[in-house]
């Protein structure tokens, strides 16, 4: 089973849209070469962050922008944007239940899970889109810095 990508992608493309803003054309085409996916998809992402009210734009303009400070965005209301209601952990429902594992497995990971999804998401709502992209430009100075010295 493929684990989705569409969390991390989003955070890449509002990261993406600071980081370029002004820089170069913002069109779909551009950020999907960045994240190295189809302009389908980031139109998709696009439109999923747009109704969560995370992102603005303008049709047939490359000028999206976020719609509030990327100090007020949290990675959680990027997860909800774009993964809605999706659990993080899935169970295996097709266990043999007259076995004592697979009998008892769904409801002793349930409470586990629960207990891991709240402190993830608690996790993810403290972390803001300006932590990630001032990581990114951190990250990138010192690279920069390395290869001068190099």
């Amino acid at each position: 089973m493929k684990i989705s990508t569409r969390f991390s992608d989003s955070i890449h493309l509002l990261s993406f849209i600071v980081v370029y803003k002004g820089k170069i054309p913002l069109t779909s085409n551009t950020i999907a070469g960045s994240i190295q996916t189809s302009p389908v998809m980031v139109r998709q992402l696009m439109s999923d962050l747009r109704k969560a009210q995370l992102l603005k734009t303008t049709h047939g303009t490359p000028n999206p922008q976020l719609a509030r400070p990327a100090e007020k965005i949290s990675l959680l209301d990027i997860y909800l944007a774009v993964e809605k209601d999706k659990p993080l952990f899935e169970i295996d429902h097709s266990t043999n239940p007259d076995c004592i594992v697979g009998g008892n497995i769904q409801p002793t990971l349930e409470q586990f899970y629960q207990q891991a999804e709240i402190a993830a998401k608690a996790k993810l709502a403290q972390i803001k889109l300006a932590d990630v992209i001032d990581t990114i430009i951190v990250r990138q100075t010192e690279k920069e810095a390395k290869k001068s010295k190099g």
